[in-house]
């Protein structure tokens, strides 16, 4: 919330007394919710899209690592997630980001994607390879049916990938790239709602310049 303050007032987007500067910088998060609350239900519509389900074979066929598996202690295991940028709002389609973070080394890689679609996702999963200093021989994913599909399956056994995925609703399976997810993508990018190719590519642009900062001037192994 400080920092959030002093960015508006730098750029004149609000004016605030001291009193009310005093009551924002002094609020926890549950009190803002609280307090939010009726305003988030009225703009909320439904529970948003889902997206095609993976069948059960399919997902049978790819193997549950818990975070009490995973033990990998040389570079190229990495865990991936998606963060999208709705500002709040499930209309029409907006940009996703992909967050990829390797187990031993802390490297992170993100990329942006026009939408959730499979293909946006797989396209972005082969750039994200690439732009590793070192082989992937490991991929670990959330249960979404971005991940979760044949195309994508097929993909990594003809690469001689190994593909798992955490266990439904329990993030700390994913608590790597959990984490990165905010000090990343949301300190860059922020909750805004981002949709057009030209956001694609200013956004893409911003994660070219980050997987320098994050990887040459922040602590990696």
């Amino acid at each position: 919330m400080e920092e959030a303050v002093k960015k508006l007032e730098k750029h004149k987007e609000i004016n605030l007394s001291c009193r009310v500067r005093e009551k924002l910088l002094a609020i926890c998060a549950s009190t803002i919710d609280r307090i939010l609350k009726e305003v988030k239900d009225r703009y909320r519509i439904g529970k948003g899209r889902s997206g095609t389900k993976p069948g059960s074979l399919l997902k049978a066929a790819i193997p549950i690592r818990t975070f009490a598996d995973w033990d990998e202690n040389m570079p190229g295991f990495v865990e991936v997630d998606l963060v999208s940028h709705d500002g709040g709002t499930f209309l029409e389609t907006y940009i996703q980001s992909l967050n990829f973070i390797d187990i031993a080394t802390s490297w992170d890689v993100t990329v942006a994607c026009k939408n959730k679609a499979q293909l946006h996702v797989f396209s972005g999963i082969k750039k994200a390879r690439d732009r590793f200093p070192f082989k992937i021989f490991g991929i670990d994913s959330d249960n979404g049916s971005e991940f979760i599909n044949a195309h994508l399956l097929r993909y990594v056994e003809e690469e001689k990938i190994t593909f798992t995925r955490s266990r439904p609703y329990r993030k700390n399976d994913s608590c790597y790239v959990e984490q990165k997810n905010y000090s990343v993508i949301r300190r860059a990018v922020e909750y805004l709602r981002h949709g057009t190719d030209e956001e694609l590519e200013i956004i893409n642009q911003i994660y070219a310049c980050l997987d320098y900062y994050t990887n040459f001037f922040q602590p990696v192994m």
